[in-house]
């Protein structure tokens, strides 16, 4: 099992300091991840589920916070939780997330994307939300595309994106191509996976069952489209105060990785929230 912590802006603030310290504490005590979450824009009256989405709540930009995290360890993966990719252009993005992969040394590896909730969020950046899931599969393929692809360049074209003889360059740490993994608590999302993901990191609202019928959806349309299902990692949301008893329930559930948070707000308690969860879960201290 791998374990990774999330950051949420909302909800610590967007101190940088506070930040540095938070990644190189989760580093230190042997977290795999750090992950970040994404809107590019609020309105009053958002509405996501039961939750209303004070117009307020900082969400400085992922990728952004990332690059700089990267800048202050030198381990820790680094993950989105999750990206909204149909409302970000796939070249320009092509080019910040291998910029990040090839500064960090190959750490931009757990890339997660949606497809957003928020009509109105749609609408500020000028996408089409009613069309947003079929953006989305354009947009994966377009950055997989841009990344494979030589100095004689690539064409695409599709029902959102169009170019001949495009490169994009630099690439990827190693010239791999970088993970995506597909994030949300759909029918829909858990058929991309099988399609086009990496992984699947659905939302924590699901019933139980619910929950285990998509993650066999996933497996059963990768190998519809020729895909090994063993090949998909399973990310889920635990809780930092779980047993250990509770992470071997998720492992049976094929789970291989759980990002927790800290509940606390106070700097000196989440860093003792996250030494006490690594302890309990056995991780390997990088002090």
């Amino acid at each position: 099992m791998k374990f990774g912590i999330n950051y949420s802006t909302p909800y610590y603030g967007t101190d940088p300091d506070r930040l540095m310290a938070f990644a190189q504490h989760a580093e230190a005590c042997g977290f795999e991840s750090i992950y970040l979450p994404d809107h590019i824009a609020l309105y009053p009256g958002a509405v996501i589920g039961a939750y209303d989405m004070p117009p307020t709540l900082p969400f400085p930009d992922p990728l952004d916070c990332l690059s700089f995290v990267a800048a202050a360890t030198k381990r820790i993966l680094l993950g989105t939780g999750v990206l909204l990719l149909p409302y970000r252009h796939p070249v320009v993005l092509a080019k910040r997330l291998a910029t990040i992969d090839l500064l960090s040394k190959g750490r931009m590896r757990l890339l997660t994307v949606g497809i957003g909730t928020l009509p109105g969020e749609a609408a500020a950046v000028g996408v089409d939300f009613a069309s947003r899931g079929r953006r989305t599969d354009e947009a994966i393929d377009v950055l997989r595309l841009l990344w494979a692809g030589d100095a004689d360049g690539v064409d695409y074209h599709g029902e959102f994106f169009s170019f001949d003889n495009l490169c994009v360059y630099p690439k990827p740490y190693g010239g791999d191509q970088l993970p995506i993994h597909i994030g949300g608590s759909s029918r829909a999302a858990a058929r991309r996976v099988g399609r086009r993901g990496d992984g699947y990191f659905p939302g924590g609202m699901l019933m139980p069952a619910e929950r285990a019928e998509q993650w066999d959806l996933a497996k059963s349309t990768a190998v519809a489209e020729g895909r090994d299902p063993a090949a998909l990692e399973y990310t889920r949301w635990g809780s930092i105060d779980m047993p250990q008893d509770r992470v071997e329930g998720f492992a049976a559930q094929g789970v291989t990785r759980i990002i927790v948070g800290a509940t606390a707000t106070d700097q000196a308690v989440q860093l003792e929230e996250m030494s006490a969860f690594a302890e309990r879960v056995g991780l390997v201290s990088k002090s």
